[in-house]
């Protein structure tokens, strides 16, 4: 059964969706986290239910988080993605908190050639689960700030929260 409930955060309000799941800490893995406004982000769908406690535990990760006393996540995933996907989004999930890496970085790490950069900037893009799976720590090659489904305000707000923690 798929469950979903919102959540405020210094992002604006996070729509978390998961399936019931009997081996996920808390009985939930969480399939999607979206923000308003995020490109391809998750909206409500007929047939889902409310269920704000079944994201119990995803939610008291998430504001310990956001308070700066949580650096990395304990939360069992829905897996999805193509494979390809699946490779840069586990890539992303050993970026360190408080570091960024290149996207050429994240294809070096998957064993991609520097020709699929634009591939990897897409599969992180297609990142169902921001903030718990870091893309917000993905940067240009220059340092620069780039591509974040949710903007690059929020993309800055995260790497500013980790820089404060750190």
């Amino acid at each position: 059964m798929t469950v979903y409930t919102t959540l405020d955060s210094p992002l604006g309000e996070l729509l978390l969706v998961g399936e019931e799941s009997a081996t996920a800490n808390g009985g939930t893995a969480l399939a999607s986290l979206s923000m308003p406004g995020q490109k391809n982000g998750a909206v409500v769908q007929d047939g889902w239910t409310e269920d704000a406690e079944a994201f119990t535990e995803i939610a008291f990760q998430l504001r310990s988080y956001f308070d700066g006393r949580l650096t990395r996540f304990d939360i069992e995933y829905v897996m999805s993605g193509s494979d390809f996907q699946r490779r840069v989004w586990q890539a992303l999930e050993t970026i360190p908190y408080g570091t960024t890496l290149s996207y050429g970085e994240i294809a070096s790490r998957i064993g991609a050639s520097r020709a699929a950069v634009r591939a990897v900037g897409t599969a992180i893009g297609a990142n169902p689960l921001l903030v718990v799976r870091p893309c917000h720590r993905v940067i240009g090659a220059t340092g620069a700030l780039t591509g974040y489904a949710a903007g690059l305000e929020r993309k800055r707000t995260l790497l500013d929260l980790e820089d404060e923690s750190s």
